[in-house]
């Protein structure tokens, strides 16, 4: 039976090996769920919130284990893991506090003598999830999914299955009922076979944009539901009227995060002209200074990539940029040694048409972009195939929000980066993809939203 590796991606050493299943099991798993689906759906959001919280007080007991598992699979630095697991903690528990007010029936007044909207569950979701976020992302989907009443499929990346595994595991210590929430390790190419079990009545996908295209391909033949969140290259503004100490932190901090593994990560920093030269000298101090090592060890900013083939597609990025012209302000270079290591690494002065401008760089890298004035940077922030996050830094927040208005994105921040939060609604636009997780809108991409009309009597 085919196995799949997990990889210390700081070492290079194997961690721990996972048998593959095969199609026909996965379509069991499937049929075990479409029934588990008949009686999930009816029990009452109070029964499903108090599953929800047993489920909380999991990843709380279990936090440490969870977050060295992440950072031992894909490579982020324990601290980060750890505030995954507590962004879990508080995803849960804001769907298990507020299901009942997300999912009210709305009244509308018509001739009726009575008619409202009514949200009722799907079915059987099936999730397709990356490794960048292995808890989380999880999570983003199966609180709101399955508080709805749905149940949930995850085929999750192949280099983070210890936390696929761990993530089933702790749903049935919180005692979901068997089928309410499933671990498939199937290969790739068995995705098509599920997504067209009579049984999936939707997806969701969080990946790269060729992945999301497949997908959406095989959902459309089935007349399928999809939700995607894809690539994103996230364009910040940076107006000469802003702190610009802050506003190099902040950025540092954005590239670097996640090991600069994150879809709505910081990527394109576009600083108008009159202090161009004063942010990217700021900017090239704080990356430099930024400790780069051993994910385990608490001193360090960030860690290695999360495989070696990423790292070397990203190389290759940096390469093809300079060779178009970019400006390579610092990193850059392979280190010698064990892991999949790459650099901060600064790129600038760069235009249009270049790899680092037009294309997602999913790694420690920063692009900086000179703008003549805000105009210009807002056409600069536009000109892109993405549209998830977007950020504006200024010392004139009315200002800020007018630029933020402007921005072709899911999320436009002011003075902060983009964050996902569950009280807001999360997605993109363009090729980041379509759709929305969290809040109430999120909750509502995975249910029949109903219209109910009710007259006296036979007309």
């Amino acid at each position: 039976m085919e196995q799949t590796k997990s990889i210390n991606p700081a070492t290079g050493e194997e961690i721990a090996t996972y048998e593959r299943i095969p199609s026909l099991s996965a379509i069991r798993k499937i049929e075990i769920a479409n029934n588990a689906y008949e009686s999930w759906s009816k029990i009452s959001y109070g029964e499903r919130a108090a599953y929800f919280k047993k489920l909380a007080a999991i990843f709380e007991e279990n936090k440490e284990a969870y977050a060295q598992l992440a950072t031992q699979e894909m490579g982020k630095t324990i601290e980060q893991s750890r505030k995954e697991i507590d962004k879990c903690v508080l995803i849960i528990n804001y769907y298990a506090d507020n299901i009942e007010d997300l999912l009210a029936d709305e009244k509308v007044e018509t001739e009726a003598y009575k008619s409202y909207v009514t949200f009722q569950p799907l079915g059987v979701i099936l999730t397709v999830m990356p490794w960048n976020f292995p808890f989380y992302q999880v999570i983003r989907f199966a609180a709101p999914a399955l508080m709805a009443g749905n149940t949930g499929m995850l085929k999750h990346a192949s280099n983070v299955q210890g936390c696929a595994f761990a993530l089933e595991d702790a749903f049935t210590k919180a005692g979901f009922p068997e089928g309410v929430f499933t671990n498939l390790n199937v290969k790739t190419e068995t995705v098509k076979t599920i997504i067209e079990d009579k049984n999936i009545v939707a997806v969701t996908l969080t990946g790269s944009e060729p992945a999301g295209r497949s997908v959406a391909a095989i959902a459309g033949e089935n007349l399928k539901k999809t939700v995607l969140e894809l690539g994103g290259s996230d364009g910040y503004i940076i107006l000469e009227d802003a702190n610009l100490e802050a506003a190099a932190e902040l950025a540092t901090f954005g590239r670097l995060q996640n090991n600069g593994q994150t879809c709505i990560a910081a990527k394109r920093f576009i600083v108008v002209d009159a202090v161009y030269d004063e942010f990217l000298s700021l900017f090239s101090k704080k990356m430099k200074e930024a400790k780069m090592g051993e994910p385990t060890d608490e001193s360090v900013f960030y860690g290695p990539m999360a495989r070696e083939d990423l790292r070397n597609e990203l190389h290759e990025q940096v390469k093809k940029t300079v060779e178009q012209g970019g400006e390579l302000v610092l990193g850059g270079e392979i280190p010698n040694g064990k892991g999949a290591y790459y650099p901060a690494t600064i790129l600038a002065n760069l235009a249009p048409g270049m790899e680092g401008f037009d294309n997602e760089l999913f790694g420690p890298v920063a692009s900086v972009i000179k703008a003549k004035n805000e105009q210009h940077a807002i056409e600069l922030a536009n000109n892109s195939q993405y549209g998830l996050g977007s950020g504006v830094l200024t010392g004139n927040i009315e200002r800020g929000e007018q630029v933020a208005l402007q921005l072709e994105a899911g999320s436009s921040f002011v003075n902060k980066l983009v964050v996902s939060d569950p009280r807001l609604p999360f997605g993109g636009v363009k090729n980041s993809g379509y759709g929305r997780e969290l809040s109430s809108y999120g909750i509502k991409e995975f249910v029949n939203t109903k219209s109910i009309w009710i007259d006296k009597q036979i007309d």
